[in-house]
């Protein structure tokens, strides 16, 4: 089971305003801070890490890398894929089916991070 995740951030403060407002939308809120970041909780599952990376290097992304975070409904995952690109995110794949009761949507944070909104239902 996953404890937590985390990616990187160029400008903390930044990053922070993004992650508040549209994880506020899935039940995240603040949890601890750390002395590079910040990490979020929700009522269930793992931790979310917001951190300037430790090595003081810029952050960078990874190919193939992607956190998925888990919506309640299809117009969760519409509405939070429509924030994120409001605050300053990239689209990387409107919202839709994806087969297999597989609802999803992906985008880019603004440091480049690859994030999916997604449900599974019928």
């Amino acid at each position: 089971m996953i404890g937590y995740t985390t990616i990187g951030a160029k400008d903390l403060d930044k990053a922070l305003s993004f992650y508040d407002a549209l994880l506020a939308d899935l039940g995240g809120k603040r949890v601890m801070d750390m002395k590079n970041g910040q990490l979020y909780g929700f009522a269930q599952g793992p931790l979310f890490g917001v951190t300037k990376p430790h090595d003081g290097a810029d952050p960078h992304h990874g190919n193939g890398n992607m956190i998925a975070l888990r919506c309640a409904s299809a117009e969760k995952v519409d509405l939070l894929h429509a924030k994120a690109l409001s605050l300053g995110g990239t689209d990387e794949g409107k919202p839709g089916d994806r087969g297999g009761g597989f609802y999803g949507a992906y985008f880019r944070d603004i440091d480049g991070n690859k994030l999916c909104l997604f449900t599974m239902g019928g």
